[in-house]
C-alpha cells in the first residue's frame, strides 16, 4: 500500500466507496485482495498491468493513476526479486535502523520523492519513511531510530497546520488552493508547503521535549485532518507520485 500511497491530486476524479476517502477506497480494495488471495509474488508484481490493479481497486483502467500504480508495483517486484530473493520480509531484515530501512525504499523508483528548490535538492521521501514507520509500528521491523524520521510531507498535514493557524500562507496562494486550482509538483509554493509542514512538526517535537516523535505527531495531525472542520475547507492539490 505504501508503494501506491499517492494520487491525492486525483482523488476528486476517482470512484470512491460509500463513506470512504480516496485513500480509504484504494486501501480497502487492496486489503480485500490480500484477504481473498494473499500477497502477490515478486514475479507477479513485476508483470502487473494497469488493468489488474484497476480491477483490484475498482477503477477505470484508463485512469492515469492506474498506470502509475502498476509502474510502482512493478518496481517493487523487481527490487524484491533482484535484491531480496523475492522476499518482502528480507527487506526489513537487511536494515539495522528505521532510517536505514527508509533509505532502502528511497532508492527505489516506486518511492522516489525529491523536489528541486532554488537550485537545491529537497529529499522529502514521504512514502519511503512512512513504509519504514509502518513496518516498525507493526512489529515487523523492530529497529531503533524511529525518532529520526521526519514528518511525512503530503497535502493533508500542511492543510491541518494551516487551518489551525500554525502555517500562514500568502493570501494569493490561499485563494488559489480554495479555488481548487492544482499546484504544479515542484513549484516553489508546493515545495514550501511540504517543507513548512516538516519544519513545523520538528518545532512541535522540540516543544514537547521529544516526548513525541515527528512520526507520532504526523499521525495525530493526519487523523485530525479526517474531521469535518478540515474536510470542509479545500486543501492543496498536486498531481504527482510523491503523495
Amino acid at each position: 500500500m505504501n508503494a501506491i500511497n499517492f494520487g491525492s491530486g486525483w482523488w476528486p476524479t476517482i470512484r470512491k466507496r460509500p463513506g470512504q476517502s480516496g485513500y480509504g477506497t484504494i486501501a480497502a480494495g487492496l486489503g480485500d485482495r490480500f484477504d481473498a488471495a494473499g500477497p502477490w509474488s515478486a514475479a507477479a508484481l513485476e508483470a502487473i498491468g494497469a488493468g489488474e490493479i484497476a480491477a483490484v481497486v475498482d477503477q477505470d483502467p484508463a485512469h492515469p493513476l492506474m498506470a502509475e500504480f502498476a509502474a510502482a508495483l512493478r518496481d517493487v517486484g523487481a527490487h524484491l526479486r533482484a535484491d531480496h530473493d523475492g522476499s518482502y520480509l528480507a527487506v526489513a531484515q537487511e536494515a539495522e535502523t528505521v532510517p536505514a530501512l527508509a533509505a532502502i525504499f528511497a532508492g527505489w523508483d516506486a518511492f522516489a520523492d525529491v523536489s528541486g528548490y532554488d537550485g537545491r535538492a529537497v529529499p522529502f521521501y514521504k512514502r519511503a519513511q512512512l513504509a519504514a514507520a509502518d513496518l516498525h509500528r507493526a512489529g515487523v521491523a523492530r529497529l531503533p531510530g524511529v525518532e529520526r524520521l521526519t514528518a511525512f510531507a503530503d497535502n493533508l498535514v500542511p492543510h491541518v497546520l494551516r487551518v489551525d493557524g500554525v502555517l500562514r500562507l500568502d493570501p494569493e496562494l490561499t485563494a488559489q488552493i480554495e479555488a481548487g486550482e492544482l499546484l504544479p509538483h515542484g513549484a516553489p509554493q508546493e515545495v514550501e508547503l511540504r517543507a513548512g509542514a516538516v519544519h513545523a512538526v520538528e518545532l512541535l517535537t522540540g516543544a514537547v521535549g521529544g516526548a513525541l516523535t515527528a512520526a507520532g505527531i504526523d499521525s495525530a495531525l493526519w487523523n485530525r485532518g479526517r474531521g469535518h472542520r478540515y474536510k470542509s475547507i479545500p486543501r492543496h492539490r498536486s498531481r504527482n507520485t510523491a503523495y
